[in-house]
């Protein structure tokens, strides 16, 4: 594989996005809590359990709702991260970094159907 895995995830607030994250950390053998970083932009947790994919050694989870412009992502080693394999990069808010966003990434997308039930559609998996 070359780079890292992305989900790029995207949908209105409430939608379903942190709960997802949430989920997906706890399934790769994250031990700590995943919080949604908003105020700090992205966190880093190690990966304890091997993928399908092979061994995948981080999870990073970035949020970029308070984000204006996708530079702000760009300065915070971004090439670096998304060129790692043993990367696996989940971006809430993606709509808001599309520019910088490669090819290969996997979009999500989080709707409301109602106020207990969500929509969940993979738009565009070019992984």
């Amino acid at each position: 594989m070359e780079g890292a895995l992305i989900l790029a995830l995207s949908g209105e607030l409430g939608a379903g996005k942190t709960v997802f994250v949430k989920g997906l950390a706890g399934e790769l053998g994250v031990k700590k809590s995943v919080l949604s970083p908003t105020f700090v932009l992205i966190k880093r947790y190690p990966i304890s359990h091997k993928t399908k994919k092979g061994f995948f050694k981080n999870f990073y989870h970035i949020d970029c709702y308070r984000i204006k412009k996708a530079e702000e992502i760009a300065k915070l080693e971004w090439k670096k991260l998304i060129k790692n394999p043993e990367n696996i990069i989940v971006v809430e808010w993606a709509e808001k970094i599309h520019k910088i966003l490669p090819k290969k990434h996997i979009a999500i997308h989080f709707q409301h159907k109602n106020r207990t039930e969500r929509a969940v559609t993979i738009i565009n998996p070019h992984v």
